[in-house]
């Protein structure tokens, strides 16, 4: 997966977009509501979609193209800005209390 084409490149970041769009303007998932936020999400969101498929495994193998399996992907890239959001909602929070005191 190191030496892609650009169509693979293209396919992953289609399924970080969706994702990212889904999760932030969809379900409200964010630290803040800007415009910059989402765009981080789609960074992170297609290097999670990237590393689906290696970490993921190879899963339907017709819902594939070269090495981008999409289900892996899609699964990768939702876990990747979950965990993301997570942590950073849980940093903020903890930043915020050690202010406050």
């Amino acid at each position: 997966m190191i030496g892609m084409d650009f169509l693979s490149f293209l396919i992953l970041l289609i399924i970080s977009v969706v994702v990212s769009a889904i999760l932030h303007y969809g379900l409200k998932y964010y630290v803040r509501p800007t415009f910059d936020s989402f765009i981080t999400k789609v960074i992170f969101g297609w290097l999670g979609a990237w590393l689906g498929s290696p970490v993921l495994g190879h899963w339907f193998s017709g819902l594939a193209y070269e090495n981008v399996y999409i289900i892996p992907a899609i699964l990768g890239c939702l876990a990747v800005l979950v965990l993301m959001g997570d942590l950073a909602l849980t940093f903020c929070k903890t930043v915020k209390d050690k202010v406050d005191v």
